[in-house]
């Protein structure tokens, strides 16, 4: 069979993974602190002799998220976060590892740990940070979690812990199922003491729904046009194999 067919054939699965990052990034445009899943596509080649690479294969994988900022919505609520810049919120993972997000929804959960909206326990400089039972929360522009007794409204709030802050310059960052961002080939970013965030304040995803309803119409076109091409590889080798019945 000609080659023709397992090329427009790669070419359909790279148009299947890049239907399924659109429709998710098109779900997420509404998730707070969400950041673009980015698709790379890799032309794969086969060494055949000294014949002229004509075909190359495709492959479509997710390398990385689009780290743009997104819009700020003031909320007034003492545990909402925005990060400035670049800064990277660090959180625990279901597997226990550091990741990071931009997600600043946060809240105590009942078991009084300071989780962001994805219940993701948020870390300080000492692991997950715990809340005393009772206390009113409010978070600093430098990230420190400071807490006031309700007994004595005129004391000053004493500081827990702080928020761990991170800059992911100069490393690769890369994206998992579950939304995180990790650093690529594991390990953790260090802590910048010279971030801040925005208290009573939420970025927004970074989705732009007007972009991705484009880009689902030219996904859908192209799967279109890769449908067309094994449809003619088809008939290119019937014929071929009915001018072999000629001779």
């Amino acid at each position: 069979m000609d080659r023709l067919i397992f090329t427009a054939f790669s070419g359909l699965n790279a148009s299947m993974v890049r239907q399924r990052v659109i429709a998710s990034n098109m779900a997420n445009a509404q998730t707070i602190g969400f950041r673009a899943d980015t698709l790379q596509f890799t032309p794969m080649t086969v060494k055949d002799g000294e014949s002229l690479e004509v075909r190359a294969l495709s492959d479509g994988e997710v390398r990385g998220a689009d780290m743009h900022e997104g819009t700020l919505t003031q909320t007034g609520k003492p545990l909402d976060v925005a990060m400035t810049g670049k800064a990277l919120l660090a959180v625990q993972a279901a597997d226990g590892s550091e990741s990071y997000t931009r997600r600043g929804d946060l809240s105590v959960s009942p078991a009084g740990v300071l989780v962001n909206g994805d219940g993701a326990p948020v870390i300080g400089d000492s692991g997950p940070i715990s809340i005393p039972p009772g206390g009113q929360v409010a978070i600093g522009e430098d990230g420190a979690v400071l807490v006031r007794d309700p007994a004595t409204p005129d004391a000053p709030p004493a500081r827990v812990d702080r928020i761990k802050l991170t800059s992911p310059a100069g490393t690769r960052i890369e994206k998992g199922l579950d939304g995180l961002l990790r650093v690529y080939g594991g390990g953790a970013l260090p802590a910048d003491l010279e971030a801040k965030v925005i208290p009573g304040a939420l970025e927004q995803s970074n989705v732009r729904p007007s972009d991705v309803l484009v880009q689902m119409v030219e996904a859908q076109r192209l799967f279109d046009i890769r449908t067309k091409l094994i449809s003619t590889a088809k008939d290119l080798d019937e014929g071929g194999t009915a001018l072999m019945r000629l001779t």
